[in-house]
């Protein structure tokens, strides 16, 4: 498998960012899938039911367990990278607030997802 070149000090920041990325994105689905009821008001405020609420905290759940998977960290980051574009798009067109910490941790899985990018065809396809 042909994956970016990384020095050890780039693979220790990535995994670094990976780390935390994990425990922020467990939390937050747990905390989604757990029904606290801060996470209750913010989806009812979103309007789309309560299923959406479940279907994002799994969603972050998997995502945060591929980023320490080794060989599910391209993965994890393209899937918690689209989530928050999501989640920044829903503080600005439906519920208000800050979208700044969904850019921020989208603009992190983004980069672990760059860093970890397959740099051929043959090699996605040796991945999945």
């Amino acid at each position: 498998m042909t994956l970016s070149p990384v020095s050890p000090t780039q693979r220790r920041i990535v995994w670094g960012v990976r780390i935390l990325l994990a425990l922020a994105f467990g939390a937050a689905g747990i905390s989604k899938l757990a029904g606290v009821p801060q996470m209750v008001q913010v989806f009812d405020a979103i309007g789309f039911g309560q299923w959406f609420r479940y279907l994002t905290g799994a969603v972050e759940v998997v995502g945060a367990v591929l980023l320490v998977v080794p060989a599910g960290g391209f993965f994890g980051g393209l899937l918690l990278a689209a989530t928050m574009v999501c989640a920044a798009a829903t503080h600005v067109l439906l519920i208000g607030g800050n979208p700044a910490p969904a850019m921020v941790l989208g603009a992190l899985a983004a980069f672990v997802a760059w860093r970890l990018r397959p740099v051929s065809l043959s090699a996605l396809k040796e991945i999945a």
